[in-house]
């Protein structure tokens, strides 16, 4: 039975396709050709092809003591054969598998994300051993204690404290943030960070599973073998409503001794409307997402959505930009002008995200121009018999002079959360400090002001930032609450948290270190650019990186949801009205099945409604 059922839903799209095509002909043969025997055989096909596969679901629902919506179906359609109703058997068949087809088009199955993410932990390590030479070693074989030698490009194999040498660490993976970190002895590091300039030496402190990359990857799998499935919201409703109608039928069957009627019965109670009508409301729904740039995998997304009273924001490339870019040009002696084109082209000698940010103030093509790294502090240029210096405030003290104004000015900037690169030529005549950090996007303020107005309760921030700059990032949205120096077990374990007290939270966040935090949100929110991790773990991905869309999806998932509830309640509606016709002496089964057609046309109508839906 097993493998009869695979068939059945592997070739459930060519199967329906093949019953579309013998219901035409069945019609055509009727109405066109006046044939009756070609049209009940025709009806009779169609109608045992449809039923195999439900008759399948109904037994095994009934093994789990389930009485689904499939069992009524399949008892209401053998019956409709004992009679030699075979055109009902068929309509209310192909109807089943149309809306079964129907919602299965919309669902796209999320890829595993763990496998993506486990083949970025790092691999090997260079060992220092005892005479000071390197071995390279699986990094399942090392172990706390040992010195691992991590050179520029490398990633950091263990977590660890560096034990000598500096470099600037690359940190995304773990804490989501674009800063490059200096790292000195004494310091800790991790793995899967990636070493941008340097040399470290580190003394192994956790390795494999128990570093912080490792226990990302755990609690992605962890939320993930325990996040469920949302089941079809149409047999949650089949749990009181085919029982009742079952009872209904055989009631009237032993009372009246008519076989036809307690098969009508059922036939009447088992609407088209009502099987179709929620896949209908989805794929109009999830079709005008994915027209403003939101994708929802699957209608269970949209029913968690619709409930969503808190959501809890990541900084870094969600509420930011993601890149630093330069916020301040303060000029203390010179040209401005001249000192960012000046300035711009030094830097684009340089890989720093800080020499970026400055690079691409100006387009123009670079001169000539000498450079002399100066590893964690600067660069030295020499540009037509001059030098300019273009790094840190010690390192311009160093090689021309203290500044008092200089000294005053980088503080007043730095306290507004900047990194600091300053300007100057030997005899400071040129003088300017540029502050860079990470933008706010543009629209992030008026996507958080429409959440509050759409009754999210709660809206939060979590940053692996220090407390005091993520608040005062804050202070420019309408964010209720702040947490810094956030790890990705942080942020997840937040999660957790006020899903616990009740909240129905959504997570939106776009980096590798998110993911534990989306897969244990009720609802997780990716932007577009971020990583295929933080897409994959994710129920909503932002295609268009616009903050905006989220209130867009919030308010679609709303309203998709109110269609369903009205689709299913037009579908009940109809049953109900039906049986009274029916006990009434007004409706019989083939005008009961006039009206089911009809009532099926008013739910695709209603649902279609969804596809025009835009956000106020």
């Amino acid at each position: 039975m097993i493998k009869l059922q695979q068939f059945f839903m592997r070739y459930k799209k060519q199967l329906l396709l093949v019953n579309t095509i013998l219901l035409l002909l069945a019609e055509g043969s009727k109405w066109l050709l006046h044939m009756n025997l070609p049209y009940q055989a025709l009806m009779l096909i169609v109608g045992i092809v449809g039923v195999l596969p439900i008759v399948l679901t109904a037994i095994s629902s009934l093994r789990v003591k389930l009485v689904s919506i499939d069992v009524l179906v399949s008892l209401a359609v053998i019956g409709a054969f004992i009679i030699g109703e075979f055109n009902e058997a068929a309509i209310v068949t192909w109807l089943f598998m149309l809306g079964d087809v129907l919602e299965e088009l919309t669902l796209k199955k999320t890829r595993s994300a763990v496998a993506d993410l486990t083949k970025m932990a790092p691999q090997t390590a260079l060992v220092v051993q005892d005479d000071g030479s390197t071995e390279k070693k699986d990094v399942d074989f090392i172990d706390p204690g040992e010195k691992i030698l991590v050179k520029t490009g490398d990633q950091v194999p263990v977590d660890g404290k560096v034990i000598s040498g500096s470099g600037y660490l690359n940190e995304a993976s773990v804490n989501g943030e674009s800063k490059l970190v200096n790292k000195k002895a004494g310091n800790e590091v991790y793995a899967g960070t990636i070493l941008e300039n340097g040399t470290l030496t580190v003394e192994t402190t956790a390795v494999g599973e128990d570093t912080t990359f490792g226990k990302i990857i755990e609690i992605v799998e962890e939320a993930q073998d325990t996040k469920s499935h949302t089941e079809k919201l149409i047999n949650r409703f089949s749990k009181y409503y085919t029982p009742a109608v079952l009872i209904i039928a055989i009631v009237i069957g032993l009372i009246t001794k008519d076989l036809r009627l307690a098969v009508t019965v059922m036939v009447l109670g088992c609407p088209g409307a009502l099987v179709i009508g929620v896949p209908v409301s989805t794929v109009a729904g999830i079709g005008n997402g994915a027209k403003n740039g939101i994708m929802f995998k699957g209608s269970q997304v949209m029913d968690q959505t619709h409930r969503i009273d808190e959501i809890a924001f990541d900084k870094t490339g969600t509420l930011t930009i993601g890149h630093p870019e330069v916020s301040a040009i303060e000029v203390l002696n010179g040209s401005k002008d001249e000192i960012i084109k000046l300035a711009a082209q030094i830097e684009r000698q340089s890989n720093h995200p800080l020499a970026q940010a400055i690079a691409k103030l100006n387009k123009q093509t670079p001169a000539s121009i000498k450079v002399e790294t100066v590893k964690g502090k600067g660069i030295i240029a020499t540009l037509n018999n001059q030098k300019y210096y273009l790094g840190n405030q010690k390192f311009i003290v160093e090689n021309t002079r203290a500044n008092a104004k200089l000294g005053k000015t980088i503080d007043h900037l730095s306290q507004l959360g900047n990194s600091i690169v300053t300007f100057t030529n030997e005899d400071q005549s040129q003088l300017a400090i540029f502050g860079i950090k990470d933008q706010l996007r543009p629209e992030a303020n008026d996507a958080l002001t429409h959440l509050k107005e759409l009754g999210v309760k709660k809206i939060v921030m979590l940053s692996g930032d220090n407390q005091e700059t993520a608040e005062r990032i804050a202070t420019k949205l309408p964010i209720d609450e702040v947490h810094g120096q956030m790890l990705p077990q942080d942020k997840a374990a937040f999660v957790k948290k006020e899903r616990a007290k009740g909240h129905h939270i959504a997570f939106i966040g776009d980096g590798i270190n998110d993911s534990p935090a989306l897969a244990n949100a009720n609802v997780a929110i990716a932007v577009g650019s971020g990583a295929d991790v933080a897409i994959d773990v994710s129920d909503i991905v932002l295609v268009k990186n616009d903050l905006r869309k989220i209130a867009y999806a919030l308010g679609l998932s709303k309203k998709t949801i109110l269609n369903m509830s009205e689709n299913i309640v037009m579908a009940l509606l109809t049953v109900l009205l039906l049986f009274i016709g029916l006990f009434a002496g007004y409706v019989e089964m083939a005008s009961g099945m006039f009206i089911h057609e009809f009532s099926i046309l008013i739910v695709i109508l209603n649902g279609m409604r969804l596809i025009k839906f835009q956000q106020n």
